[in-house]
Formats: C-alpha cells, sequence, structure tokens
C-alpha cells in the first residue's frame, strides 16, 4: 500500500495535479506520523490494516469538514474536502453497501453466539477483523445493536 501512494504521489506531481500531490503527502505524513508513534511502542511499522484504518479516519475527518463547510456556505471548501475523499477512497477496498454490512452483521452473530447487547463488544470485534476497511462501523454498530435486541 505505501508503494502504491509513492508510485500515485510521484505521477500526480508529473502531472501537475496540485489536490492530488497535496492530498497524497497528507497521507504520507500521517503513514509516517503512525510508524514513528509504533516504532516508540515497540512496534513494527504499521500494517496494511492500520493503513486502512488511518486511511478510513481521515475520510471520515473530510466528510466533518465538509458537512461543517456546507452548513456554514463555504460550498468551494467543501467541495475541496469532498476532492481529497474521492482522492483516499482510491487507496481503499470498495465499502459494502447496506445488505452486505446486513448479512455481515447476521454472520458474525451466529458466528459469536451473540444473544444479548453484553455480547455486542465480542460480535463488533469479529467484524473488524474480517471486514476492516470494507465496513463502516458506526452503522455497523447501529445494525449489531438493532440484531441483538431484536434476537
Amino acid at each position: 500500500m505505501r508503494d502504491e501512494i509513492a508510485t500515485a504521489l510521484k505521477q500526480a506531481t508529473k502531472d501537475q495535479d496540485k489536490r492530488r500531490v497535496g492530498t497524497l503527502r497528507l497521507v504520507n505524513a500521517a503513514i509516517k506520523d503512525r510508524d514513528i508513534a509504533n516504532r516508540t511502542a515497540g512496534k513494527e511499522a504499521a500494517s496494511d490494516d492500520e493503513l486502512r484504518q488511518l486511511l478510513a479516519k481521515m475520510i471520515k475527518q473530510r466528510e466533518e469538514s465538509a458537512k461543517i463547510y456546507a452548513e456554514n456556505n463555504r460550498a468551494e471548501l467543501a467541495e475541496a474536502e469532498r476532492e481529497e475523499i474521492a482522492i483516499i477512497k482510491t487507496f481503499l477496498p470498495s465499502q459494502m453497501d447496506e445488505a452486505e454490512m446486513a448479512a455481515a452483521v447476521a454472520e458474525a452473530v451466529a458466528a459469536t453466539g451473540a444473544k444479548a447487547m453484553s455480547d455486542m463488544g465480542t460480535v463488533m470485534a469479529f467484524l473488524k477483523t474480517k471486514h476492516a476497511g470494507r465496513m463502516d462501523f458506526g452503522k455497523a454498530n447501529g445494525l449489531v445493536k438493532s440484531a441483538l435486541t431484536a434476537g
């Protein structure tokens, strides 16, 4: 994943795509920060799963910023955030739709034998290990709650 981002940065620099260059430099800086944090904690460099989680977090931050900009009639800033989101998303696997998420939650509940809300952490941990980078865990949280309260 690091090589893919580095290659994309080189190409964006050659193409003189300022938005893409700036966004990819921010991504590289975030990756280096994560690697430094891991090293100081005595861990190895961030894995691809950790990088996917980092990119998902960056997307979520930009979505929140775009929403705030749109609410305050700053359409140009909101659009800039959306462009960065589109660039970052190219490095993530495609996200699950609602039906896929519901099926994954049902599978996780069955696989873990979850029966009550006290089992929610077990179900979420199962989903995070199996569907990291492809699932919006904020939405999944609601689906797991409804599955456990309905069952």
